[in-house]
């Protein structure tokens, strides 16, 4: 699976530990950075981030800051992107499995890195329910419809 990750400078710790931890579970990361702890803005890797996900270069994202809330709504910016701000598993799982989220978004200061390991496995191991769900995704990007 091909998974982007980033981070501001808040979350940097956090990023590097999961985007190895990810690499050993056979996935190919794509770090979209930052690279060190100079202070960065959260909006701009959360737009980054949003385009790799809208582009199709990576099929999930997983977008962190401090407390996650930022960069989540930076992600989400976008209209293809559905990110989901979790702290335990079955927030991560849910949505998935109903909202069909494609970017899953931690604060590093408010998770631990086993926990944030525990969310993203339920994140990743849960397939869309799709049926009675479609409806409801598709007006997330389409409020029209």
């Amino acid at each position: 699976m091909r998974i982007a990750i980033a981070s501001d400078h808040a979350a940097l710790e956090l990023k590097a530990d999961l985007a190895e931890w990810l690499r050993l579970d056979g996935h190919d990361v794509e770090d979209l950075g930052p690279f060190d702890a100079t202070s960065v803005d959260y909006p701009d890797y959360g737009y980054k981030l949003a385009s790799v996900i809208a582009e199709g270069t990576a099929q999930f994202g997983v977008a962190l800051c401090g407390s996650g809330i930022g960069i989540s709504i930076a992600v989400n910016r976008n209209p293809a992107c559905r990110a989901a701000l979790v702290s335990e598993p079955l927030s991560a799982a849910l949505a998935r499995e109903h909202n069909d989220a494609n970017v899953i978004a931690m604060g590093a200061r408010l998770i631990g890195l086993e926990m944030a390991k525990a969310c993203l496995t339920a994140f990743l191991s849960t397939p869309f329910g799709g049926d009675r769900h479609q409806r409801r995704v598709n007006k997330l990007s389409h409020p029209a419809l």
